[in-house]
């Protein structure tokens, strides 16, 4: 059975990731979306508040378990018995920047840990998280960004109600 690892501080999930995601949940047979606690951010949602985000948007993907972490990658695998990380990639600045992560994880991990790199789909390629915070924090139109379900806990985190 092949199982991959999806880690990141999907703050807040939006439709570039979701994508990853799905696509990735028809290559491996389990995907696991790991979601980094990273004491050195300050996250607008919680890590409780970003996994339960990620179980809605991914209920209908039965192979897709949503779960969360501390710490390196590399540990976190080892735990998981699993040797795959997926990474989202928008642009050719995501590979330079993903690259150094992936050879730096493959390094330390002494070559237990391999990356895929999944490009999301065109339409997503603009896309970050940061952008579709600021978007909602002016009561931006942000749902074509993000799942309705998504929106809604962000304009709430803003102090709107939508």
């Amino acid at each position: 059975m092949s199982t991959a690892i999806y880690p990141g501080s999907f703050d807040p999930v939006t439709y570039g990731h979701v994508d990853v995601i799905t696509r990735a949940s028809r290559i491996f047979d389990h995907i696991i979306v790991a979601v980094l606690n990273n004491p050195s951010k300050s996250p607008l949602f919680t890590v409780e508040e970003r996994v339960t985000m990620l179980r809605e948007v991914t209920a209908h993907l039965p192979n897709v378990e949503i779960d969360s972490f501390s710490g390196l990658l590399i540990d976190y695998a080892r735990e998981k018995n699993c040797h795959i990380a997926i990474r989202g990639l928008r642009a050719i600045t995501d590979f330079d920047y993903e690259l150094h992560f992936a050879q730096t994880n493959s390094t330390i991990s002494r070559g237990d840990l391999e990356t895929v790199f999944l490009t999301t789909d065109l339409a997503y390629a603009f896309l970050s998280s940061s952008t579709v915070r600021e978007i909602a924090s002016f009561h931006g139109d942000i749902s074509m960004l993000v799942p309705k379900y998504v929106a809604k806990k962000l304009y709430r985190k803003y102090g709107y109600e939508d």
